[in-house]
Parts: structure tokens; sequence; C-alpha cells
């Protein structure tokens, strides 16, 4: 065979392999985890009420230098971090600082509060878990 022969039986085959190769297609659903838990910020045991529930998904946008009112929810919530950063602080207690790509697990039933931190706008996307028509959060009025 001449070197032509083998050289051209080189590329179609290179040629051939690679439009195969071309053709995978990648996988029509791609899993990526991005919480895992059995406990609340705060260190409570995930407990969702009895009956039937009402899921209510929201999207809360917090300009820079926003501070929530301290509240309370008296039902499971769970946020996950869109765009910016929020501190978390409950009362009487620790703060945390949660980034894009976090997923929050708020504490029930404890006042805390939220702040953006930094310059940046914070998206976050808010979903209640409650009995249908419950109240997901709960503001602390001062005393009088």
């Amino acid at each position: 065979m001449t070197r032509l022969a083998v050289a051209v039986i080189i590329c179609l085959t290179l040629i051939a392999s690679g439009a195969a190769f071309a053709e995978e297609r990648a996988p029509a659903e791609v899993v990526t985890e991005i919480a895992r838990a059995t406990k609340t910020a705060a260190g409570q045991p995930i407990n969702l009420p009895q009956g039937p529930l009402e899921v209510v998904a929201s999207i809360y946008t917090l300009a820079p230098g926003s501070r929530l009112p301290e509240h309370k929810h008296p039902f499971q919530r769970y946020a996950y971090v869109l765009e910016g950063a929020l501190r978390v602080q409950q009362t009487d207690s620790s703060s945390r600082i949660y980034r894009a790509g976090e997923f929050i697990i708020e504490s029930v039933d404890r006042w805390h509060y939220g702040a953006t931190v930094g310059d940046a706008v914070v998206k976050l996307l808010v979903i209640d878990q409650a009995p249908q028509g419950g109240e997901a959060t709960v503001e602390r009025h001062p005393a009088p």
C-alpha cells in the first residue's frame, strides 16, 4: 500500500471516530444536590405540620443596605440565595452569612432578622410549607 493510501485510511478513521464522538450527547438530566439536612440553621429538627399543607414559593428582592424587621416563622421555611449575600442574625445567639448558591433552612419560632451584606442586591427563592392560610412570618412589635 502506498503511503498516500495509508494516510487516507488513517484520516478517514480519525474523521469517523471524531464524528461518532461528536454525536454523543450530554445527559438529558443533570442533578446537582445543593443541600441535605435534618436540622434548621439553629440546630432544631425539621418538622412539618400535620395535615394538608400549602406550599408558597416567592422571590424576595432586597436592596443593598436593607435590614428586615425582627421576625419568626411558626412553620418551616426554606430559602435559596440567588444573588448577593445575606446575614441572618438569631436574636439571642449566632449569625451567619449566606451567599449566592447557598441554601437556608430557617429556624422555627425563634426571633431573628436578615440584613444584606455589601453593595449588591440580594435575591432569594423562599419556600414556605404551612397549613392552608397559615401565616408564614410573625413580626416582633416593640413593647409599648
